[in-house]
């Protein structure tokens, strides 16, 4: 028995064929699927495939990359989806710099030949602050709200690593959070672990050249682990390249078991404990 505890079935390339993905997954032992709201639209989407299938719960919140976009009454708009009885996390939320403003300029940080900062740099850097500061504030608000609503966080970072454990250090012993897709070093699995939160690991470990990750999947106490698909993305070894779905999720159980020599049931089974009570889920 599994859960899945990071999917996007709400996204597109799940429109046509939902039913059959959900029956590969109980065919998988997936048993349970949490689906992660990006927006409020996307949030109210997980909302209704909560409602619709028995196995599906829902997460909701604002996605870094969309927190510029957020109006003005987002929060209040999350805070009456998550009374939803099917909804167990906020999420998911957090900083991702890789897509900031300077990182789509052909030239990226350019200088004068006398070493000056040129128009297009202080332009760029301009929007990098106002996208940092509208990421920042949307993630402390999703966080206050996890800790009003009494909510576990699903936290999102991509190359933001120092500042969204510089956020998250003020809450820790307040809210209950899991850093989804966890694809960094020991070092870090360390300042989770520290500051008492959860790590969830996907198909990532299966690739080839993730030995980084694996090491971290076997540094983690075991009590700390989840597992998830992050589908329709990161489709594990042996079906890289294809469309991700919940019942690949076993693929990444197994080999993490592998990787920390224990037996795979051993493995779905406290994983599975972990986000049941993680997420407050009856099992």
């Amino acid at each position: 028995m599994l859960i899945d505890t990071h999917a996007h079935l709400d996204f597109p390339e799940f429109s046509q064929d939902l039913a059959s993905v959900l029956e590969r997954a109980k065919m998988a032992g997936v048993t349970r699927i949490i689906t992660i709201g990006t927006s409020v639209e996307s949030s109210r989407n997980a909302v209704r495939l909560a409602d619709q299938y028995p196995q599906i719960y829902a997460a909701v919140g604002i996605h870094p990359n969309h927190a510029s976009e957020a109006s003005e009454n987002f929060l209040s708009e999350i805070a009456e989806l998550a009374k939803h009885p099917k909804v167990v996390a906020i999420g998911e939320t957090g900083l991702d710099y890789y897509r900031l403003p300077s990182s789509k300029s052909e030239q990226g940080i350019t200088q004068t030949t006398f070493g000056a900062a040129t128009g297009e740099t202080l332009e760029t850097d301009i929007q990098d602050a106002a996208e940092v500061a509208a990421q920042t504030a949307v993630f402390e608000q999703h966080l206050e709200l996890a800790m009003e609503l009494g909510k576990s966080v699903i936290i999102h970072q991509r190359e933001s690593w120092d500042d969204t454990m510089a956020i998250l250090e003020r809450y820790a012993g307040r809210i209950k959070a899991v850093v989804h897709c966890f694809n960094s070093d020991s070092s870090r699995v360390k300042e989770v672990v520290q500051l008492g939160f959860h790590l969830s690991f996907t198909g990532i470990v299966t690739f080839k050249n993730a030995n980084e990750v694996r090491e971290s999947a076997v540094a983690a106490p075991l009590d700390r682990i989840m597992v998830e698909t992050d589908c329709p993305y990161l489709a594990p070894v042996p079906n890289r390249g294809k469309r991700c779905e919940p019942a690949f999720v076993r693929e990444t159980a197994i080999r993490i078991a592998e990787e920390r020599r224990i037996q795979f049931e051993v493995f779905a089974g406290q994983t599975t404990r972990n986000a049941e009570q993680f997420f407050k889920i009856d099992s």
